[in-house]
């Protein structure tokens, strides 16, 4: 639940003081046609912002305290984060129980994240739990209980989270850039903390970090969604005057030192490498942010040289990236190699980029457009009521600023002169972390007869939990409801589906679509790998405009577009005719030019053969030789040896044969209206055909697996990363799936309240994250449950999965849980409609899998009229508890 360090992140467009902005009361502002703000300040110095947006009967709440890992106590580096989960497990008045109910019963739509300057708690629910939502908030700003036992039953989830981490060798070269970029700050640590810290934290001293810095007058209330403020505001009030502010201690000092050069070289796990070259920047409080915004965008585009790198073969990838943190940042320029390449003379290669970009400066070309895509960017941020909230939590809390918006005119205003200056001051190499991350093989995979005695554990359901009296009328009464999507569908003469959900909370558009293709069941024999191929390709633009042209025509229009067999484009609503039309020409006519061939074959052949010798591989293989037989189509897997012997002609058929509009869908969601997106999609799309009767490419059934458990070693986990399948009889039409995914929900859906959850987590503290599923396709289907544990908890978790299916199968779900998972099922509706991502990825799916559009609607009746019984009969029907195949990626279990 903390926020790790990264190497992508999302780009905080942020500009100001590190002074929070004062709220007077009450202040409603018409920030545009679709939005209201309001504002204002408890005399209690809670700070409360109010969003309108009506995407979705959605809203999300946001709670954030204006503390984090920067002022944990010395030699205790995660206690923020370990307060962050201690949040979840009571407070007077809603116990830990009611707190999972609750959140499992709006949705479970819910958490928290710990970063170096804030502590954020969230829910996103259906507009009618909101109240249920703001009383969670405040009773926990209130007080929280944190008892000896509690911590003791949580230290042992978080420090499998912090054994998970440190398992990825990206977080740990991450971790060695931070140390030495920020040196002598609170910067030097992560918010996660480590094992070590947590053994020593105890509940009283966690209490006291609580009680000090979670007080209103350092939190913001942000509210984002469909959402009446003149109604809200006075239950705020009612929830949170009350609460009285506190002293509140002096925030920590930044003291920066000079960056001294310095070399990191690491192992990985993965099929290939890294280069790094990492640098100290301005952070978001900064007031040359916007500046290193530009910088990093114009040196991150696809136009760039780093990014070029990756296509002109001289690395599999490139490109750059920032982490922005409020008094400082990290850039990194990456570049990433095959396995057994030369790492050095890559590392000569980023070195030299940024050298030109220090002394010769940026193309002002590249310059403007990364002025143009930051500024549209803020648009896009209202897609999404969730995003929404983030967009206002991160302005307000980290930037400094009255709302996202006022980052605007910095941008603007940002010149090519200061861009080249900062670019001077940053890329010197006496400043410079390099780092190489060198591929390493780790072993294949192993088969065992055991890996330990069975453990015996009581499983049996909690007793019931009773709801406090203001949320039981809440959750009194289910009911199904309805869906705000009305999409207009329709088909064009080429057999091209079109589905248009016009939506106005932004002026923008996201277009995404499918082209329904599938290697295994079309390629032919010793074509393995061709897609990867084809995909490549697209990236080298179209038969008119060469890939700089062709992305220069993008940025043009602030937009953004991918081509191939899945597809997407974001544009600004008044670009959506110029941006479906370079869309259309990408993916009709693409280039696919014959030199580039040669580079993207080596490339994909080069990490192919590291892919074949990395633990994520061979574990991914061996569990599917373990699932299915031995000709099963699944199994086919690329190697060097038929990438290479693909030629040119090879993969310009595949594409002609498989890349059809009867086999297309194409999804568009924004401000446009449906006859406007017709027109342009006929002029665009129309002249395209299909030849011949539609492929088959869904495959076949098969026969139940049989039990088999094997390890994978990884050297560089310390943690076990653990996966329990199976082949099931149900596919994706199947009525037998709702009461399987209904009966998951109880099992292990919910995020805190489900049996898995509460049993291997909660419980006995053996892992941190438990999660269950089924996957269901045309013709078969499989059922997974996956954890990450130490070694010597691995049979131990997999007793408890085991038991907890045989409850299921042997007795019906207790009433309240049936209906919690009712609840969760029934709200998935608004939920997943509350961003234009989630509207589009959901129509998509519907029409991929030939299913009507209203087909959720459908779905919600049908698990209202679901029953226990019908959930017990689905499981001892489908489910086999002695079959799993045991895949564990990692050390070697222990007994």
């Amino acid at each position: 639940m903390h926020k790790s360090l990264r190497l992508a992140v999302a780009i905080a467009l942020a500009f100001g003081s590190v002074t929070f902005p004062t709220l007077a009361a009450v202040q409603p502002q018409a920030q545009q046609q679709h939005q209201e703000i309001t504002r204002t300040t408890l005399k209690n110095g809670l700070q409360v912002v109010i969003v309108q947006d009506k995407l979705a009967p959605v809203v999300t709440t946001q709670v954030n305290y204006l503390v984090g890992s920067n002022e944990v106590p010395d030699g205790f580096p995660g206690t923020a984060h370990a307060v962050e989960h201690m949040m979840f497990r009571g407070s007077p008045g809603l116990n830990k129980d009611q707190i999972s109910a609750l959140a499992a019963n709006m949705g479970g739509h819910f958490n928290a994240e710990t970063r170096e300057d804030l502590t954020r708690y969230f829910f996103t629910v259906p507009k009618q739990d909101l109240d249920v939502a703001l009383r969670i908030h405040a009773i926990r700003m209130k007080s929280v209980d944190m008892s000896p036992a509690e911590w003791n039953d949580e230290r042992g989830a978080i420090e499998q989270e912090v054994s998970s981490d440190m398992s990825s060798p990206i977080f740990k070269a991450m971790t060695d850039i931070r140390q030495s970029l920020f040196a002598g700050t609170p910067y030097v640590h992560s918010p996660l903390g480590t094992r070590l810290s947590f053994d020593k934290t105890t509940a009283a001293a966690l209490k006291q970090f609580r009680d000090t810095w979670y007080v209103p007058n350092n939190a913001v209330l942000v509210i984002a969604g469909d959402v009446d403020p003149q109604q809200v505001l006075p239950e705020v009030q009612q929830l949170f005057g009350d609460i009285p502010a506190g002293a509140l201690p002096p925030k920590a000092a930044f003291h920066f030192q000079p960056v001294t050069a310095k070399q990191i070289s690491l192992d990985t796990d993965t099929p290939y490498g890294y280069e790094i070259r990492a640098f100290r920047m301005p952070g978001l409080t900064s007031s040359e942010y916007a500046t290193a915004l530009v910088l990093s965008q114009a040196l991150g585009s696809q136009r760039a040289a780093l990014y070029g790198m990756g296509m002109d073969g001289s690395a599999l990838a490139g490109g750059f990236d920032t982490e922005f943190l409020p008094h400082a940042g990290i850039g990194y320029a990456i570049g990433i190699f095959p396995k057994g390449a030369d790492a050095i003379k890559l590392g000569h290669r980023i070195d030299s980029i940024l050298h030109i970009a220090a002394t010769q400066g940026i193309d002002p070309a590249l310059v403007k457009a990364a002025k143009q895509n930051a500024i549209a960017s803020l648009e896009f941020a209202k897609n999404s009521v969730n995003g929404l909230a983030n967009a206002w939590s991160d302005a307000l809390v980290e930037q400094g600023l009255t709302s996202p918006d006022a980052i605007r005119d910095a941008i603007a205003a940002v010149t090519p002169a200061a861009v080249n200056a900062l670019a001077a001051r940053t890329f010197k190499t006496e400043a410079m972390i390099s780092t190489t991350l060198t591929p390493q093989s780790s072993g294949k995979p192993v088969a065992s007869k055991g890996f330990g005695g069975a453990e015996n554990f009581s499983s049996a359901p909690d007793k019931p939990v009773v709801l406090p009296d203001w949320a039981q009328q809440a959750f009194a009464k289910l009911s199904v409801p309805s869906s705000d999507l009305h999409p207009d569908d329709f088909t064009l003469p080429n057999g091209l589906r079109v589905i248009v959900q016009p939506e106005t909370v932004s002026d923008t558009v996201l277009v995404t679509g499918e082209v329904k293709t599938n290697e295994d069941m079309q390629a032919k024999a010793g074509q393995e790998g061709i897609s990867d191929i084809l995909d490549g390709l697209f990236r080298f633009g179209t038969q008119d405009l060469n890939r700089l042209q062709y992305q220069q025509a993008l940025d043009n229009i602030s937009a953004e577009a991918v081509a191939g067999s899945s597809f997407s484009l974001s544009v600004p609503a008044a670009n959506f005719t110029q941006g479906m039309q370079l869309l259309a020409d990408n993916e009709l006519h693409p280039a696919l030019p014959q030199q580039a061939f040669k580079i993207v074959q080596q490339q994909q052949a080069s990490s192919t053969a590291g892919e074949l010798q990395s633990p994520d591989y061979l574990n991914r293989q061996h569990l599917l030789q373990a699932l299915y037989p031995k000709t099963d189509p699944s199994l086919r897997h690329p190697t060097p040896n038929s990438l290479m012997q693909l030629t040119y002609q090879d993969v310009t058929q595949y594409y002609q044969r498989t890349f059809r509009p009867d086999m297309t869908t194409l999804v568009v969601v924004g401000n446009v209206n449906p006859a406007q997106v017709k027109q342009v999609v006929s002029q665009y799309f129309g002249s395209w055909h299909s030849t011949g009767a539609k492929p088959n490419v869904d495959y076949p059934a098969v026969p139940n697996n049989k039990a088999a458990q094997f390890n994978t070693p990884d050297k560089s986990a310390v943690q076990d990363s653990v996966a329990l399948v199976q082949t099931v009889p149900v596919t994706e039409n199947a009525p037998a799936r709702f009461a399987l995914n209904l009966g998951n929900e109880v099992l292990g859906g919910g995020f805190y309240a489900s049996r898995f959850v509460k049993d291997l987590r909660e419980k006995n503290g053996l892992v941190y994250t438990v999660a269950s599923g089924f996957s269901l396709d045309k013709h078969r289907g499989t059922y997974r449950v996956y954890y990450g544990c130490d070694p010597d908890k691995v049979m131990k978790a997999k007793a408890l999965v085991v038991k907890n299916l045989q409850q299921m199968q042997q007795t019906p779900v207790t009433e309240p849980e049936l209906k919690q998972a009712k609840g969760i099922m029934l709200r998935q509706i608004p939920l997943g409609e509350s961003s234009f991502d989630g509207i589009a990825e959901q129509l998509l799916q519907l029409s991929i899998e030939g299913k009507p559009l209203d087909a959720m609607s459908k779905a919600a009746a049908a698990y209202f009229r679901l029953t226990a019984e019908d959930v017990r009969k689905a499981y001892a029907q489908y489910l086999r508890p002695d079959d799993f195949v045991i895949a564990v990626k990692g050390p070697a279990p222990q007994a």
